[in-house]
């Protein structure tokens, strides 16, 4: 049975959610505050209960997403400060050669974008892209599209960046299942959207390189294999993690007490103490950077990260009011009775926040806490990864003019809005559509 007055309410502050935060550039952490209360409000709920309730679901969610957004953003912050970032793009470049430079720069993309914000590793990656196309006189886009999927495909669906860890706390994924998810789902969305997509759009639109921006000289980055190392150490542990709370560790015949000391050290928040404790001393003390230097560029990092941390509370927020009203549980047996499934509800609810308000992280956490409260019964560790991706697709989705992102690709490759249109929001389309596409082959086929 519908209850169409709860419905209405909960439509009434998701209108006002976009309303604050389009028309009157209200933060969304507040927006989702004020969204928040008057579903409360119009639902009935007591008002000291109301207040209850953002208590609790901040709380909740912050206990886990704090720490590992934290950690993970001052990770990326010495990677980046080491030149980490050029070393890792220069290797694959060598190893693929020119003639596969958008392959290289796709891969380059999806490895850097794991530890370090898309905005941040753009930007340092960008005269790469630009020393190509000045050597190969070919279309800039032949390179910065597959540079730009697979950054954008690593920030949205594979942890420890921020937006697929928050959504996962708030629909309680497992962490390593969405890594490995992710990475499925991601892999084949980043090549149709990266060279491939790449050199169909270079063919109908020439775009040469700035003469302003110069390469960086490589003498001082660090060797490769330490920055693989520094990365792969808190992906392995984390899945490793995983696979000790499967059926996998049956066959390992460790005591519970050992097996209680691995999964602490294979945990999120000690895999990326670990990895941050190695690229402090490995990027920092053995390169001759002060203790001060880097004491700085660490705390520098968690600036934009506070912001995300109380971006994803006022998510948990949204989904425990939805959850204490009824609403969530009554929307959810709704839309079972229609046949619509939940992994595509999940997806529409991420597209229509990215659409009209712009941030795929805005519309990433609203939309897992409107899908959070729909979830009346377990779904499993797999399927829960397959709805976090679901929604990381759904918010990756067109990007354009309300997108920061859209401006910083605009601005940084000298395109028209006309003609950023017709190649980095048509790769978002095209990045969301398959990741969409791969979530419901595998949740049809396991």
């Amino acid at each position: 049975m519908i209850d169409y007055s709860l419905v209405l309410s909960v439509l009434i502050s998701v209108g006002i959610l976009l309303l604050l935060t389009l028309k009157f550039k209200i933060q969304p952490f507040i927006g989702l505050l004020i969204s928040s209360i008057l579903v409360g409000i119009l639902a009935g709920i007591p008002p000291f209960e109301i207040i209850n309730t953002i208590e609790k679901g901040m709380g909740s969610t912050l206990g886990f997403v704090a720490i590992v957004v934290g950690l993970g953003s001052m990770l990326g912050a010495i990677l980046d400060h080491s030149g980490g970032a050029e070393a890792l793009a220069q290797y694959f470049l060598q190893k693929f050669g020119e003639k596969n430079a958008s392959w290289a720069l796709m891969i380059s993309g999806f490895v850097i974008a794991i530890p370090v914000f898309f905005d941040v590793a753009f930007i340092i990656l960008i005269p790469l892209v630009f020393s190509l196309q000045r050597k190969t006189k070919k279309s800039l886009l032949l390179y910065a599209i597959p540079l730009l999927s697979g950054l954008a495909i690593t920030h949205a669906f594979i942890p420890p960046t921020p937006g697929p860890v928050a959504v996962a706390e708030i629909l309680n994924a497992d962490l390593g299942w969405v890594i490995l998810i992710g990475f499925v789902v991601g892999v084949p969305a980043a090549i149709i959207s990266g060279p491939i997509f790449g050199k169909f759009i270079a063919s109908k639109i020439f775009i040469s390189a700035p003469k302003t921006i110069d390469q960086k000289k490589d003498a001082h980055f660090p060797p490769v294999r330490l920055i693989f190392l520094i990365i792969g150490t808190p992906i392995l542990l984390i899945v490793f993690s995983t696979l000790l709370n499967s059926p996998f560790s049956n066959y390992l015949n460790w005591s519970e007490e050992t097996n209680s000391w691995i999964k602490m050290i294979s945990h999120p928040f000690s895999a990326l103490i670990i990895a941050n404790l190695m690229a402090w001393y490995i990027l920092g003390v053995k390169r001759g950077v002060s203790k001060s230097s880097l004491s700085k560029i660490s705390s520098s990092s968690l600036a934009p990260a506070g912001i995300i941390i109380l971006l994803t509370g006022a998510g948990g927020v949204f989904k425990e009011m939805l959850t204490t009203t009824g609403a969530g549980e009554m929307l959810a047996n709704y839309f079972s009775s229609i046949g619509l499934s939940l992994l595509v509800f999940a997806f529409l609810s991420a597209v229509v926040v990215r659409i009209l308000q712009g941030s795929s992280t805005v519309a990433m956490i609203t939309a897992a806490g409107i899908t959070s409260a729909l979830i009346t019964t377990p779904l499993g560790d797999f399927h829960s990864a397959l709805l976090v991706i679901s929604i990381a697709a759904g918010a990756s989705i067109l990007s354009h003019v309300n997108d920061s992102g859209f401006w910083l690709v605009s601005n940084y490759l000298g395109l028209s809005e006309k003609d950023t249109f017709r190649s980095w929001s048509l790769m978002t389309l095209i990045i969301s559509l398959c990741g969409l596409a791969m979530v419901l082959l595998l949740s049809y086929f396991i």
